[in-house]
């Protein structure tokens, strides 16, 4: 139960993720503003930005134009500078996007256009031999390399925005689950588990919660957050030499997922992954994770079943690859053919927080709202640990104009 004690600030930020420690940093460094972290779990980035992929994306994918494409690309290079500040591990390791057969060559050509609108540099075409020689055990017709992507370490990053936060002076709670929100006077009363906080202004990062803290604000919201399951596997030790880098498929572009992918770590291993599954909790990273609250959400949306109705093949496919390591290797050898079931084992897996509309669309790019006294980032799925740096300039600017 909360304890009467009232922390104040000027603006309190919900949720201890990437886009939530990137926004007080820049309130409290560029705007001088006194700021109380809010995370529900015991520690930072305990979820989508503790269990990414690791990956520094380069902007590539992007509509031009686009909130995704402006703040990744700006918070990439943010970011490369940032983990050289804090002596943060990191690489910028370039990627291949392959192209396995002819009808995906225009999709491959449509993604180099992106990249060069948004401004990335050193976009090149690769053919054949072009691509075993950066990868030499890949497969595929033409690949596109891209220079500017990268690996890094998410959760020391988190961290590091932790202390930078505290350093000025500001509040970094965890353990702090929001249970209310009501006005009081010109501004906000946050009731947590650690205790209430006022503040003059709300920003809501909860991510998977996001949309239930906004309707906690009074906020209208019409979309709702559908948790997807990303799993993973890794190669075994011995086998890490099949891959260089990173090697991804050219995306299908009705989904904003990227495909099953392989990464190489800044620890050293190799990630295979993910898939995406509808998980049965918001914070469900197993099939067991079962939240009956969670799933009659997600049951009671319209927007689930009209996606459901146009894509049922596809998310039966997923749900079959996710029972079925074969069907997953199968998908893993299109890119790399020497990889087998032996060289896989089990590793972790994430969870999407990604905004469903009403109509049965997949919110595509980040989303930020304002109510009374609060802003709300209502999808911020990858690539915001990229961009988390610029996503926060974006709503500390927000924040000081409320």
């Amino acid at each position: 139960m909360a304890s009467s004690f009232i922390l104040q600030c000027d603006v309190a930020v919900v949720g201890g993720g990437l886009v939530g420690l990137g926004t007080a940093l820049a309130l409290a460094e560029k705007h001088g503003r006194t700021v109380a972290v809010l995370e529900a779990e015991d520690r930072l980035a305990a979820h989508q930005s503790g269990h990414n992929s690791g990956v520094i994306h380069s902007g590539l994918y992007y509509k031009p134009g686009s909130l995704k494409a402006k703040l990744c690309v700006e918070g990439a290079r943010d970011l490369y500078r940032f983990c050289a500040e804090e002596g943060i591990a990191h690489e910028r390791c370039g990627k291949l996007v392959v192209a396995f057969h002819e009808d995906e060559l225009p999709r491959l050509d449509e993604l180099e256009r992106r990249g060069r609108a948004n401004g990335l540099t050193g976009l090149a075409r690769l053919r054949g031999e072009e691509i075993r020689a950066r990868e030499p055990h890949a497969a595929g017709i033409a690949a596109l390399w891209v220079p500017e992507t990268g690996i890094a370490n998410y959760p020391g990053v988190a961290a590091a925005y932790g202390r930078r936060i505290e350093a000025r002076g500001c509040t970094v709670w965890t353990g702090a689950r929001v249970h209310g929100v009501r006005r009081d006077g010109p501004g906000l009363v946050v009731e947590t588990a650690r205790g209430a906080v006022a503040c003059r202004l709300l920003v809501n990062c909860a991510g998977l919660q996001s949309d239930r803290v906004a309707r906690l604000c009074g906020a209208e919201v019409d979309v709702r957050i559908i948790p997807f399951r990303g799993e993973y596997y890794e190669l075994v030790p011995e086998r890490r030499s099949l891959v260089r880098g990173l090697i991804y498929p050219v995306p299908d572009p009705r989904f904003p997922f990227l495909g099953v992918h392989l990464t190489r770590m800044v620890g050293g291993g190799v990630e295979a992954g993910p898939n995406a599954v509808i998980a049965l909790k918001r914070e469900g990273y197993r099939w067991s994770d079962i939240s009956p609250k969670d799933m009659a959400s997600a049951a009671s949306w319209p927007g689930l079943w009209r996606l459901a109705a146009r894509f049922w093949r596809t998310a039966g496919f997923e749900v079959w690859r996710s029972l079925v390591k074969s069907a997953f290797v199968r998908d893993l050898q299109r890119l790399v053919p020497a990889i087998c079931d032996e060289d896989l084992h089990r590793a972790g897996a994430g969870v999407r927080a990604q905004a469903l509309e009403r109509n049965g669309a997949l919110v595509d790019d980040f989303r930020i709202v304002r109510s009374d006294h609060a802003i709300h980032v209502l999808n911020a799925p990858s690539p915001a640990a990229t961009a988390s740096l610029a996503i926060g300039r974006t709503i500390a600017e927000m924040a000081v104009e409320a």
